[in-house]
């Protein structure tokens, strides 16, 4: 029974103070309406009346306010016409004789009128009937209230209802009009308003350890303040875009036992000066009365921009009163005991600097892109959901995807089955996922794309010079597929498969250099004439030469020198170097890449045969591998055994004579980590 009386209790709604307007406006109208004076009338008008006079059918008139005259009609009247045509009740609201009044109309004159009614009189004695009239004073005051309620209520309901649409739709009348300064976070109680657990996050140990020991902390506080630690006042996630900095954050609401505050960066701007730093105060003084708590800030970055150096400009900048506010609250005079902060960027170089310094974030954790371990880790949890064909390879995803997020693969998964089902399979296969991985990176196929054949045997040659110069530099990336089949803004693509690693030699920097140009080298030996579809190829050597030269410092003549601004605090209008240094960086700059070019066309030149043999074979099946390369060139001399990759060769021997371009897509490509495709644009 006890049980039963709590889900009642449970089950009944909260009382609202908005309930008490409404009863007194129900009550007032049902006053107005259910009269029972002045139920059942019947609009009229004078002549009408004069109607009822000479038929002798009117027992009563009364006169209100000298205005309006109310009839009352003999009841064995009311069966006879014209009064039976109206439709008049034979019963009042009450169940009783209606007994009138049955009309109402407007007197023209009150004086002519009372003459009329004391002639009528006369005339009724006459005819043995009584004919009664009467002047009556009555007080509308009931209705004007009524009229001045409904009106003020209406207005009440327009201007919530706007308030509403402008704030956003919560905090009551007015919407948040007076409580616009305050927190628009979000809270999680208890770990129970998100289902995202750290089993939920693949990889990233490093990572989930820190923040771990940080819930740790807030469980257990005992077993650290024992020893004298502290508890840590917050910590920053910093890394590209789609390592999963904000699923991290969530995976600590859903472990937390405390509450956990969620809110953007962006939350805190408002059109309104001192908003955000009224909402940075607020924020905090719920997470004290809560503490022990958490606060997740995602893309701090929108409010912990650096500072602006020049007092002059912008000195009651509103962006900066909410970062002064923040630090404040962060570590000032105020305790914050059991309010530890989590924040995630991608953007840490603009971040102000007394935000990142330890007592406000006492530890930066940097979420890199995944490893091949941890890519196979994160395939394995977004493969769960899937239906997948018997021994597929997730090792194999894992090596065909280097430099790939998160958020990349999560999207490679979902286009995967996609494309399975768009040509109705039963299950995700092998190739749905290399042909996803094709069309997340080089983009859609243009198979009606008009090209014609100088265009096609120009990309032919110039794709083939790529794959021939690479396959015979030892520092190149290995080849995986070249393609002259239009895709995305390409008009064709060499992919390789980058090796992972962390540091990168002089030696293998111009090795690729010199690949990228084989291209244009290509064009240059075979039609005498180069073309403009080496755009990204020298746009990217143009980066890789200029980096050797100004921030590695592997320039022979510039030396071990960087002009790298780390801390991204600019130079203002200045160069970090005198007018003769931009010029001999130039020069070196020019150097590299002529050396690299030339080098290009002197290993095309030596094998040129090839080169012919190998465009000749992409004009026929528009798609090549690495084992055509291995039966032209035979086997590359510097093959290394930890990056061989398999290709689909052997799923498409039977179709070497005629390869649809749809069918063509092969083994995953990149040019290296940060650059996952080496694609050509024509003019």
């Amino acid at each position: 029974m006890t049980n039963k009386k709590n889900k009642i209790k449970g089950n009944l709604p909260k009382f609202n103070f908005y309930w008490i307007y409404g009863i007194v406006a129900v009550i007032l109208i049902s006053i107005n309406l259910f009269n029972p004076v002045n139920t059942g009338i019947i609009k009229s008008n004078y002549s009408e009346f004069k109607s009822f006079i000479e038929n002798k059918q009117v027992r009563k008139v009364e006169v209100i306010n000298k205005k309006e005259a109310r009839v009352y009609i003999y009841p064995e009247q009311l069966d006879q016409p014209p009064h039976k045509d109206k439709n008049i009740p034979e019963k009042s609201v009450f169940g009783g004789p209606n007994n009138g009044p049955h009309y109402v109309f407007n007197i023209p004159n009150n004086e002519s009128f009372s003459n009329y009614l004391e002639d009528s009189q006369k005339e009724y004695a006459y005819s043995n009937k009584t004919l009664l009239y009467d002047y009556v004073e009555e007080d509308n005051f009931g209705k004007d209230i009524l009229g001045w309620v409904i009106f003020f209520g209406i207005m009440i309901a327009v201007w919530s209802f706007i308030m509403r649409r402008v704030s956003g739709g919560s905090g009551g009348a007015g919407g948040q009009l007076f409580n616009i300064g305050k927190s628009k976070a979000q809270m999680f109680g208890q770990g129970k308003s998100t289902n995202v657990t750290f089993d939920n996050v693949a990889g990233l140990e490093e990572a989930k350890e820190e923040v771990k020991e940080i819930v740790d902390f807030l469980k257990n506080p005992k077993k650290y303040t024992a020893l004298g630690a502290k508890i840590p006042k917050g910590a920053l996630l910093v890394g590209p875009p789609g390592t999963g900095k904000t699923l991290i954050a969530k995976a600590v609401a859903g472990e937390a036992k405390v509450p956990f505050f969620s809110l953007s960066g962006s939350d805190f701007v408002e059109m309104f000066v001192g908003v955000g730093a009224s909402r940075v105060r607020d924020l905090f003084k719920q997470a004290k009365e809560k503490s022990p708590c958490i606060i997740f800030i995602d893309e701090i970055d929108a409010i912990g921009r650096a500072r602006g150096k020049n007092p002059n400009m912008g000195s009651n900048d509103e962006r900066e009163n909410t970062l002064n506010q923040l630090l404040t609250e962060m570590d000032g005079f105020g305790t914050n005991s059991g309010v530890i902060m989590l924040a995630a960027t991608n953007r840490a170089d603009v971040l102000d600097r007394a935000l990142m310094r330890a007592g406000r974030f006492d530890r930066q954790i940097y979420v890199d892109m995944p490893d091949l371990n941890e890519r196979k880790e994160i395939f394995e949890v977004h493969l769960k959901p899937l239906k997948l064909e018997k021994k597929l390879d997730k090792d194999f995803l894992a090596r065909q995807t280097p430099g790939f997020s998160g958020a990349d693969i999560a999207n490679i998964c979902n286009e995967a089955a996609l494309i399975a089902a768009r040509k109705k399979k039963t299950s995700v296969q092998k190739q749905d996922f290399l042909d996803a991985v094709d069309r997340i990176i080089g983009g859609l196929e243009k198979k009606n794309k008009i090209i014609t054949k100088q265009e096609k045997k120009t990309i032919a040659y110039h794709e083939a010079g790529h794959a021939t110069v690479s396959w015979m530099l030892e520092h190149a990336n290995p080849l995986v597929k070249v393609t002259i089949v239009p895709r995305g803004r390409s008009l064709g693509a060499a992919w390789y498969l980058p090796e992972e690693r962390s540091l990168t030699t002089t030696e293998q920097i111009l090795d690729e250099m010199c690949a990228a140009l084989g291209g244009r080298a290509a064009e240059s030996i075979i039609f005498n004439k180069i073309s403009t579809g080496a755009l990204s190829d020298l746009e990217k050597v143009t980066k890789q030469a200029m980096a050797m030269v100004t921030i590695y410092g592997l320039d022979e003549k510039i030396g071990n020198v960087s002009y790298y601004d780390s801390q991204n605090q600019g130079y203002g209008f200045t160069k970090p170097y005198s007018e003769e240094t931009a010029k001999i960086i130039d020069q070196e700059i020019k150097k590299i890449i002529d050396t690299q070019y030339e080098r290009a066309k002197s290993i095309l030149k030596k094998h040129e045969d090839k080169l012919h043999q190998l465009s000749n074979k992409l004009l026929e099946t528009e798609v090549i591998f690495k084992e055509d390369l291995e039966d032209i060139f035979g086997k590359r001399p510097f093959q290394k055994e930890e990056i061989k990759t398999e290709t689909k060769k052997e799923e498409t021997a039977n179709k070497t004579k005629k390869v649809i371009p749809k069918k063509t897509s092969s083994s995953k490509k990149t040019s290296n980590t940060s650059n996952k495709v080496n694609s050509k644009k024509s003019a």
